[in-house]
């Protein structure tokens, strides 16, 4: 049996010997139970990585109880069926396996990594984590502490500050506007009654997505689902409507004692199923997508010197989309900030991208994708999320060519449309000199 250190080895073997992105041939595998999945097989090593999702993530927390999905999750690598938590983790290692967790607004994540030789182990190991966690007060009681003591931290932090200031204005009573991590107030309150519950509403099979990638062929996978999944309630907690998105153009400014103020900027976005979504994603590019080549690096950062980083970046959640971006500036400096990233978001809005531009995103665009594809674990997560967004099972195989077909025209018609410059809001988290809270 291989040791820890043999499975790193093997993992970095799993990276090198990543076959070239065109030959990442996706098959969609039906358990005998009627469970779906989606499988790239790799024979080259005896590794296969497992990723599980599940819709819904910290959206399902049940009235009062914020927090409790988000806790629960914690609690999973905490013991199982008869093994206590250090047991647990000493059999985990033994396997040379490894499970992690995490959750979002819209999901529940399980990622697997084990080797061929242990895989019956492994994945009874996992079945009892998902099916029989055992949530003990002792790990409870710990877990939660370790929870309090970030969000005490959260608290100090600007950022943060600034994330739940805008959601809060954003979203309003949607789970969507409040931190699913929870309060220091609800998370105190939540007992073992409550995490036993948040379990309940998130493993089921009517959420369910699976990805595999690795040694394992699609009846060796069936018949892991069925074993692993196949017991599973047909049925969670109920997911949220959408949430009606409130964002008055304007500034809002949250008193902390710093000499750099931070900013969360953001407007209505446009949905991942929108037509115009591949359009949105070059335009969005030029904008401020995360290169030095951005518009608003160019005039925030490069010309006026009044920022390191100035990023926009489209958020299209399962139940609202918007178009946020954030920056970081002096006190002094940010009210000037603010007025650049306006300018910037109208002079986009009416003079539209020269074909320069254009090219130029697009060629950067298509030749980062591949890049994601840097392991089993990453393309089976990348398989997950693109049943999730109900994308066809070729669209890795077709998605540069979506990016190489935006025109200057669309990206004009919709940076025209979709920008709004006056409804822009800005958070403002700092002492800013020369900016006040207002509203248009």
């Amino acid at each position: 049996m291989m040791g820890f250190k043999q499975v790193m080895a093997a993992l970095t073997a799993c990276v090198l010997a990543l076959p070239a992105l065109a030959e990442v041939k996706i098959k969609e595998v039906t358990s005998p139970g009627g469970i779906t999945a989606w499988l790239v097989e790799d024979h080259s090593i005896p590794f296969t990585a497992l990723e599980l999702r599940f819709r819904g993530g910290t959206s399902l927390d049940a009235p009062g109880k914020r927090g409790a999905i988000y806790l629960m999750a914690g609690l999973l690598e905490e013991g199982a069926g008869d093994l206590m938590a250090q047991d647990y983790a000493k059999a985990l290692e033994g396997l040379a396996a490894s499970f992690s967790y995490d959750t979002s607004k819209d999901s529940a994540s399980i990622s697997a990594r084990f080797l061929s030789e242990n895989r019956g182990e492994a994945i009874a190991l996992l079945r009892d984590t998902i099916h029989a966690p055992r949530f003990d007060q002792i790990a409870l009681d710990r877990v939660r502490g370790q929870v309090l003591s970030g969000l005490r931290s959260d608290a100090k932090d600007p950022n943060d500050i600034a994330g739940r200031a805008f959601a809060a204005m954003a979203y309003g009573d949607h789970p969507y506007g409040t931190d699913g991590k929870g309060t220091i107030e609800s998370v105190t309150a939540l007992n073992r009654q409550d995490i036993i519950d948040a379990h309940q509403a998130v493993f089921a099979r009517d959420r369910l997505y699976v990805g595999a990638v690795g040694d394992i062929d699609p009846k060796q996978l069936g018949e892991l689902l069925d074993t692993l999944l196949g017991d599973l309630p047909e049925t969670g907690a109920a997911i949220p409507g959408p949430a009606k998105v409130t964002i008055p153009g304007g500034v809002t400014v949250v008193d902390f004692d710093t000499p750099q103020s931070v900013a969360l900027f953001g407007q209505i976005g446009i949905d991942r199923d929108d037509p115009r979504f591949f359009t949105a994603y070059v335009m969005n590019q030029i904008l401020g997508g995360g290169s030095f080549a951005s518009r608003l690096m160019s005039e925030v950062r490069e010309k006026r010197g009044l920022t390191y980083g100035v990023y926009s970046y489209l958020v299209p959640r399962d139940l609202a989309a918007v178009y946020m971006g954030s920056v970081a500036s002096a006190n002094g400096k940010v009210a000037e900030a603010v007025h650049v990233i306006r300018e910037e978001w109208r002079r986009m809005a009416t003079d539209g991208i020269t074909p320069k531009e254009l090219q130029d995103a697009q060629t950067y665009l298509t030749g980062a994708y591949p890049l994601r594809f840097d392991g089993n674990g990453p393309i089976a997560s990348i398989m997950v999320g693109m049943q999730m967004q109900g994308l066809p099972i070729d669209y890795i195989a077709t998605r540069n060519d979506k990016v190489n077909a935006v025109t200057l025209e669309d990206v004009n018609q919709l940076a025209a449309e979709l920008l709004d410059p006056d409804g822009l809001h800005f958070t403002v988290v700092g002492r800013p000199e020369g900016l006040e809270s207002s509203s248009e």
